[in-house]
């Protein structure tokens, strides 16, 4: 059982994975290279832990001590309880959800082995480019919620275990298989010779609507989504092998990538988030 053990120094060096965390760039850098990410708030730390990832350290005020007694009990990391003034000191924001915990990354796993862990009946995501966090982080809850099997992210997406994406994906990012897809696009060959048909969202007129792919029942299908600005490189679209859009009203152009992932997910899924 971990012994609850009382900082009252924000500068104490025991509290160093939990510094700065507003700051986004200083975090995005920092935490990937020291194999850390940080759960924030009761329910996310819970699931995480039930994810089987490793809990570092846990940083409690003293309100959520006893909320979380029984996660405190089973740790045998450190738990370190701050007031809610010091918490806020340490981090740069009021800790409003009060628990907050330090975990070990895992390495991230090949794409061929992802994919190798998809059923002979699948779907996965691609985001491309989505810089977002908290996009990202809802794109996931999305794909766990309506049976994606997996996602796949290229280089330059933002980090799915960055605090804020584990936050808004209410620890989803932590349920759905993923990894890193490099390079791309040129990695798409990997999900053709797995027997994937991959579909680019785009708004190109000549496009198969949404309805049209879903009335395809592909056995193995993965879905390619772009930014909302500038949507999906040309490389991309030229490179997949349908290019499908959503069919829109009353004079909008484009839905967000969260909104659009929602719709598509939910249009391919044939019911199989039901069962």
């Amino acid at each position: 059982m971990a012994r609850i053990i009382t900082v009252e120094d924000a500068q104490d060096p025991r509290l160093g994975d939990y510094t700065s965390l507003t700051d986004v760039e200083l975090r995005r850098r920092r935490e990937p290279a020291e194999g850390l990410f940080i759960a924030e708030g009761e329910k996310v730390v819970r699931r995480v832990l039930a994810a089987g990832y490793r809990m570092r350290s846990m940083l409690l005020t003293p309100k959520w001590t006893e909320v979380m007694r029984d996660v405190i009990e089973a740790a045998d990391a450190p738990v370190y309880q701050a007031t809610p003034a010091l918490a806020e000191a340490v981090t740069g924001y009021h800790v409003h959800r009060g628990a907050l915990a330090a975990m070990q990354r895992r390495p991230l796993p090949a794409v061929a082995d992802v994919l190798s862990a998809t059923g002979p009946e699948s779907r996965i995501a691609v985001f491309e480019d989505i810089v977002d966090h908290a996009n990202i982080g809802a794109a996931f809850r999305n794909a766990a919620a309506l049976g994606v099997d997996a996602v796949l992210l290229t280089p330059r997406c933002a980090d799915p275990l960055y605090r804020r994406a584990v936050k808004v994906s209410m620890g989803a990012v932590l349920q759905v298989p993923w990894t890193r897809i490099d390079p791309w696009p040129q990695s798409i060959d990997l999900l053709r010779a797995a027997g994937y048909t991959t579909a680019a969202l785009t708004l190109a007129a000549d496009s198969l609507t949404l309805d049209e792919l879903a009335a395809r029942r592909d056995r193995r299908l993965a879905l390619v989504f772009g930014t909302e600005g500038d949507g999906l490189r040309r490389s991309t679209v030229a490179a997949a092998d349908l290019s499908v859009t959503i069919p829109m009203a009353a004079g909008v152009d484009s839905l967000n990538v969260a909104a659009a992932s929602a719709v598509a997910f939910y249009a391919v899924a044939h019911g199989r988030f039901l069962t």
